[in-house]
């Protein structure tokens, strides 16, 4: 499915569930890479409730199928406004947003720059190896330094680097990004987006993930539930992070998962999930009570 937004980019979107369902799960892809990275979540969350959901992931502007960005779009601030035009034109009742790396720090500009829709509508956040201030870029990290691998590779090789780059970064980013025992099938799905994003998309998306302010958003979320979840073998993103994240609210929660590394959604989607499902419940818990 394709969802067309106002200033006619269109956003490349997976649905599962009911479609008229009380809550909502909106989930948010990183840096690079895609919706597929949701794959192992998007059909399996809907069964798993008590209640109906309805599970939307997509491709964010200049990732994935979605409309290319610019360097005017290219920003967190144009990710939260896509967001909550997704959520206006797709998302039914109540919303549940989850977001992987990047996808967080959508979360994290919906939050600010969408209030009212922030307040009448999300019941619960989620965030997957997120980082919770500017000390700690994950997402730049990430391709830039199996880029340079890459890229010096060319420099030495040249023609005849393609099959060896491919390699590189394969080899690169299971060390970045995976924890102790991936499966080979996320190894590839891994390359496989990151190489597809590499380098246009990273050099359009590094400024503005550099300089994002996280810490505003933070106190606008208090009232919210919070789940942080990151990986004990995560490299760019420190346990402490995923704490200061649930700290930031008043129901918040701090989850670390033992053997995994960065890319959550993928090698931790049978510890995820159960979490995940946790806090659908108590969103239509709340939705029952209070809304």
């Amino acid at each position: 499915m394709r969802v067309v937004l106002g200033d006619g980019a269109e956003l490349a979107v997976a649905a599962a569930g009911d479609p008229a369902a009380e809550v909502t799960v909106v989930l948010a892809h990183s840096y690079a890479q895609d919706h597929r990275v949701w794959h192992k979540i998007i059909d399996t969350l809907p069964h798993a409730t008590e209640q109906p959901v309805r599970v939307l992931a997509y491709d964010h502007r200049g990732h994935g199928r979605s409309t290319a960005a610019t360097p005017e779009t290219a920003t967190v601030e144009q990710l939260g406004d896509d967001l909550a035009e997704l959520i206006a034109d797709q998302a039914s009742g109540h919303v549940v947003l989850a977001g992987h790396g990047m996808g967080g720090l959508a979360l994290m500009s919906l939050t600010v720059r969408h209030v009212d829709l922030f307040t009448r509508r999300v019941a619960g956040l989620a965030f997957l190896a997120t980082s919770a201030s500017r000390l700690c870029d994950t997402s730049a990290a990430v391709p830039h330094s199996v880029g340079r691998v890459v890229q010096d590779l060319r420099g030495i090789l040249g023609g005849s680097v393609d099959r060896v780059s491919r390699k590189a970064m394969a080899v690169g980013l299971r060390w970045l990004l995976l924890g102790d025992d991936p499966d080979p099938d996320d190894m590839r799905l891994v390359a496989d987006m990151v190489s597809a994003h590499w380098p246009d998309t990273v050099a359009l998306f590094r400024p503005g993930l550099d300089r994002y302010d996280r810490e505003a958003a933070l106190a606008v979320a208090a009232d919210v539930p919070v789940l942080a979840m990151v990986g004990d073998r995560d490299r760019l993103v420190p346990a402490a992070h995923a704490d200061a994240l649930a700290g930031s609210a008043h129901d918040g929660a701090a989850v670390v998962l033992p053997g995994l590394g960065h890319m959550l959604p993928l090698e931790g989607a049978p510890q995820v999930l159960p979490r995940l499902v946790g806090l659908v419940h108590a969103a239509l818990r709340k939705v029952g009570e209070t809304w």
